[in-house]
């Protein structure tokens, strides 16, 4: 207990001392939906909700890449605003470490805070023919062209990636099934919804709420084991035989150039921010589950991550 009121008492003063953003803004860098908008939209509520922020944060919309224009610019114009934070996924990881970020790496960047962890799925309309995960392999071992598997990213991301893993496990050549790449998730499910899409390949907290309405059927979590709420009949591919599971974890990262200062006003903000109870229901109503690490934890965290990737991008033939 008084190592929790020092680190609140600390947390506190920090804040007291360093100058508070003016135009606070969260950069989601695809088209609104999805898990980008998802991340942002949480620290939008509960940093207001919990009163840490006096003026309201903005969500702004940079698509492009599915986070490559955001980064970028971060690295660029931005590099120095303090202002501004930017919301990435292990997506984001995955592909900074197959090069789709050019000349920019894992370095190029200050590595805020974790928002929470997210797990992938394979879903499908309520009124798709396929009723579980093993008619969907039926059909793409009889013909994997026949079926048209949607996501929020192009070949290499981590949408793909669960889909390549699908296909290992089941004997299936990824190279065969009809892929089809959006520029995030919000696009996907809108597709998904309207039936050009037969499958869709995502994170659940991008999906919950058509998950909660019936919309979208759950065939198979990534998850290691059976998560509850409105995913509790939803199996895990591990229980229905196949060796799969994919975590996503979502947070937040800043331009290179930013001072000590203003980064660390940032950083203390989000160590109060989860000590909150508006937090932990935002972030119980977004779909996400409990991972807290920041500072130079998460940035030791973020940059062995995208080394794990590398080798599982060189497996799958993504890299030499």
């Amino acid at each position: 207990m008084k190592k929790f009121a020092l680190l609140a008492t600390c947390c506190a003063l920090s804040l007291a001392l360093a100058k508070e953003p003016t135009r606070p803004e969260c950069i989601a860098p695809a088209q609104p939906g999805g898990g980008f908008d998802l991340t942002c939209k949480l620290a939008q509520t509960s940093m207001i909700d919990s009163k840490i922020l006096k003026t309201p944060m903005r969500v702004t919309y940079m698509p492009g890449g599915l986070g490559v224009v955001a980064y970028n610019s971060m690295n660029t114009s931005r590099a120095k605003n303090a202002d501004v934070i930017v919301a990435f996924s292990s997506g984001t990881l995955l592909n900074i470490a197959t090069g789709k970020h050019g000349r920019y790496n894992e370095n190029d960047a200050r590595w805020l805070a974790s928002a929470g962890v997210d797990y992938g799925m394979v879903a499908v309309r309520a009124d798709s023919p396929y009723k579980n995960l093993e008619d969907l392999i039926q059909a793409l071992k009889k013909d994997p062209s026949s079926v048209s598997i949607g996501a929020g990213g192009s070949i290499g991301g981590q949408d793909w990636m669960q889909t390549a893993m699908l296909a290992k496990a089941t004997g299936i050549d990824v190279k065969q099934v009809r892929y089809v790449a959006f520029e995030g998730g919000g696009d996907m499910l809108t597709s998904l919804l309207g039936g050009h899409i037969d499958v869709g390949s995502s994170g659940i907290a991008e999906l919950l709420p058509q998950i909660q309405s019936g919309q979208i059927r759950v065939l198979a979590v990534f998850a290691p084991n059976r998560l509850g709420g409105a995913l509790a009949s939803a199996p895990t591919a591990k229980e229905l035989g196949y060796d799969i599971e994919w975590v996503t974890v979502r947070g937040y990262y800043m331009g290179p150039k930013v001072t000590d200062e203003e980064y660390n006003w940032w950083l203390n903000a989000f160590k109060k921010l989860k000590q909150t109870k508006e937090f932990k229901e935002q972030l119980t109503q977004r779909g996400l589950f409990e991972f807290d690490k920041d500072g130079a934890e998460f940035d030791a965290f973020v940059k062995e991550q995208t080394n794990k990737y590398r080798a599982l991008a060189r497996e799958y033939g993504l890299i030499k």
